[in-house]
């Protein structure tokens, strides 16, 4: 039985909630095969363990790829076109690009030593084969590992066919000391242990263990499902149901291998032992992508003959019988299905004649709470209703898929991409907000009211991706049927983007103009005069008019009275901003310190880089330029990671950015600047903000710290450097190519201004002496 190792790993493996029993040998040939090959995919049997086997080579590779290890779940992504963005959303790379998907992932990974785990791709073969020749092409040191029911067929693939578990040979005798030695009958008997904690074997049940493990042919989901079995069932008697099963369901999927259809008997075998409301409920939750909630178990699935109320006891009993899985989670009670269970209950699902009916409900579940949140936006709870969207992504996704591809369903469409509003704008997934919001538009009626909040939409989500031409389209059409229906909200949020649209280029006094009229027209909109105050601020004090800063607080007070916090968070922003332009130091630094506050609440990697922009250029004002130099560091790594740039937000900004560097030159030796910068580039999203709010430790620092400057790799080839290996025997030594040893060295020599490698090893050498 293998143990991970504690280790701090770059990347966003999940840990294990169970322990992983054997498959060192596996582990060890995958990595083997890692080494020298950049496309690896696991195939095998389904419930064979590949992505549990994926997972771990990925946790104990984590020196082999310092730029990290990231699983990709595609289990829950239906659209072949969807895979890319899957494999954005797990980087947590927000998307607020006007590039594509792709283009955004060959820009991440081109200087990357890194491992992606695409996993599923059985249904996806196609897309994801096509997306990792794309990057395996244009990324040198990426490595992929896949796992799927069905090759790739992408050159360059390298095939490990997953074994099932090990088992005794039938025609052995075996002992229960001599069943230790194998990984299927170890694996079964913690299983049944952890159900039933006073189990206890005798040698007679040996055989009987190595008898269930044949039947089940090692496949670990298989042994899962029995185990869980052994709650209210002996040993013996699972052999004997085993036996029966296989023989009475052996033709049962007629199409698919012998070891599908043994997995497929053993699944079927559990969902006779349920009781029939319990297989209804299985089959209806079937229909979610991703997890569910148990608000949404008694929304989508309830009935007449499935009364809500009995909802959470049939949860409860499929989470016993390892059918459901409990998520990990600070919110409600959430809860998931392993795939290969969810296809089983989605066939059971279709021979019921109910996928249509379960759809149509799930989209309308997902709809009502999208709306609920939008409608609560101005007030408390902003950051939270943010979050529950993000949890549901893959089942907001389910709908919006059904409800663009279903020609009744236009009506619920619009309304889904309109309620989604805030998940796209405020919370940084603009490119996936585009997508749906043209879906939505091209498969409805050109002519019906239900379009009107679904084009300014699409108007204001084309506007921040800096598609003027396209947003001043969406908006112009928008007006055109607001006002022949009277929708005045509607308008009022055309008036407040045209604004915008002005704003944006540079356009001041057209700005101020339409900004000032929409305030002044639409002042009992909250909604829309909140989003409207603090881009008039912003553009007074582009303009050098001090009344920007009694724009911004009417924008706070009137956030203060609905309790609401991101519009807020943009008024203090815009007062830091005027109290900057006019040399008010202190006060700027306080008003945005205090945006940025705000910010932590929220996923808007936009406004945090605005704001930490703004305490870059106040420092570098105050003459702190280290500081400075470190945000502007950590503010660069922001805005590669989201795929955008300040030029997005107008040439004033554009301006002051371009001035604080020229500061920074000045002031400033390029090494210490160097340093700094990269001290701040290293810094992930939250330390950046955390950084941004209280920089005090720079203060301490004497002002060079090479030790620090680097990386904890580049230490490691310092470190090998002064041992006097080449740059080849260092890349042999850390398995990686000498080409990235290269890079790394050119790193250290430019933090530490040295040109040599005899500098290096004296510094490493003093190092040493000073520890």
């Amino acid at each position: 039985m293998g143990r991970r190792k504690p280790t701090h790993v770059v990347g966003n493996l999940p840990f294990a909630v169970t322990s992983f029993v054997g498959r060192q040998r596996e582990i060890r040939e995958v990595r083997e095969l890692l080494a020298t090959a950049r496309l690896v995919t696991l195939t095998g049997v389904g419930g064979v363990g590949k992505t549990r086997l994926a997972s771990e080579v990925a946790a104990v590779s984590g020196r082999s790829f310092p730029d990290g290890a990231w699983l990709v779940d595609l289990s829950g992504v239906g659209d072949a076109d969807l895979v890319a963005r899957a494999v954005l959303s797990s980087l947590a790379i927000v998307d607020v690009s006007n590039r594509t998907v792709e283009e955004q992932l060959v820009e991440h990974f081109a200087d990357l030593q890194a491992l992606v785990v695409l996993d599923n791709c059985e249904h996806l073969v196609d897309m994801c084969g096509a997306l990792c020749n794309l990057l395996l092409r244009s990324c040198a040191e990426l490595r992929i590992l896949t796992t799927s029911r069905e090759l790739l067929g992408v050159a360059g693939e390298h095939v490990y066919t997953v074994p099932t578990l090990s088992m005794p040979s039938p025609y052995d005798p075996v002992t229960l000391g001599s069943l230790a030695a194998y990984d299927a009958p170890t694996m079964l008997v913690e299983r049944a242990r952890a159900v039933r904690p006073d189990l206890t074997l005798t040698e007679r049940d040996a055989d009987v263990v190595a008898r269930v493990c044949e039947r089940l042919d090692g496949i670990p989901l298989a042994i899962e499902l029995a185990a869980s079995r052994l709650r209210s069932l002996s040993l013996p008697a699972v052999l004997d149901r085993l036996k029966d099963r296989f023989v009475l369901l052996a033709g049962g999927m007629r199409g698919a291998a012998p070891r599908q259809r043994t997995l497929w008997a053993l699944i079927d075998w559990s969902y006779e032992l349920c009781r029939p409301p319990e297989r209804l409920l299985w089959a209806r939750l079937s229909v979610f992508a991703g997890g569910f909630t148990l608000a949404a178990a008694e929304g989508v699935c309830a009935g007449p003959d499935l009364p809500r109320e009995h909802i959470l006891d049939l949860i409860d009993h499929l989470v016993a019988q390892s059918i459901l899985a409990p998520v990990p989670t600070d919110g409600p009670p959430r809860y998931r299905m392993l795939e290969t269970i969810r296809e089983y209950g989605w066939h059971r699902l279709t021979e019921r004649d109910e996928t249509d009916a379960l759809r149509k409900r799930q989209c309308d579940h997902y709809l009502a709470l999208a709306e609920r949140i939008a409608g609560a936006w101005n007030g408390p709870g902003q950051a939270a209703g943010l979050t529950e969207l993000r949890a549901e992504r893959d089942n907001l996704r389910t709908a919006l898929d059904w409800a663009t591809s279903t020609p009744a369903a236009d009506r619920e469409a619009l309304a889904l991409v309109t309620a989604m509003r805030y998940h796209w704008c405020a919370d940084g997934f603009l490119g996936e907000g585009r997508r749906w919001t043209d879906r939505a538009l091209r498969v409805a009626d050109r002519s019906g009211p239900h379009r009107i909040s679904a084009l300014w939409v699409a108007g204001w989500v084309r506007l921040l991706l800096g598609d003027l031409e396209a947003a001043t389209a969406a908006l112009d059409r928008c007006a055109a049927d607001a006002t022949a229906l009277g929708d005045r909200h509607a308008l009022g949020w055309v008036s407040c983007l045209r604004g915008t649209a002005e704003l944006l280029p540079g356009h001041l006094a057209p700005a101020i103009a339409a900004f000032e009229q929409t305030v002044e027209d639409y002042s009992d909109d909250d909604d829309v005069v909140g989003m409207t105050l603090f881009q008039l601020a912003m553009a007074q004090a582009h303009a050098g008019d001090r009344s920007a800063e009694a724009t911004a607080r009417r924008g706070i007070e009137l956030a203060d009275r609905r309790g609401e916090r991101w519009t807020k968070s943009y008024s203090l922003w815009t007062l830091g901003y005027s109290q900057y332009i006019h040399g008010e130091y202190d006060n700027a630094v306080e008003s945005t310190r205090a945006a940025l506050e705000i910010q932590r609440e929220f996923n808007d990697h936009v406004g945090a880089a605005l704001m930490m922009e703004l305490l870059a250029w106040i420092a570098a004002a105050r003459g702190e330029y280290r500081h400075a130099a470190r945000l502007m560091g950590a503010i660069g790594s922001v805005w590669r990671r989201i795929g955008a740039s300040l030029a997005a937000f107008g040439p004033h900004l554009g301006a002051q950015h371009s001035a604080c560097e020229n500061t920074l030159a000045q002031s400033l030796r390029q090494a210490v600047q160097s340093a700094e910068r990269a001290h701040g580039a290293a810094l992930d999203h939250a330390q950046a903000i955390r950084y941004a709010l209280d920089p005090s430790p720079i203060a301490q620092e004497p002002a060079e710290q090479p030790d620090t400057m680097l990386t904890a790799r580049e230490r490691q080839v310092a470190e090998l450097v002064a041992q006097g290996l080449s740059n080849r025997q260092i890349a042999q030594r850390l398995v990686v190519s000498p080409r990235t040893i290269d890079r790394h060295l050119q790193n250290i020599l430019c933090k530490l201004d040295y040109s040599s490698r005899a500098q290096i090893a004296a510094w490493t050498a003093r190092s040493h002496l000073l520890q």
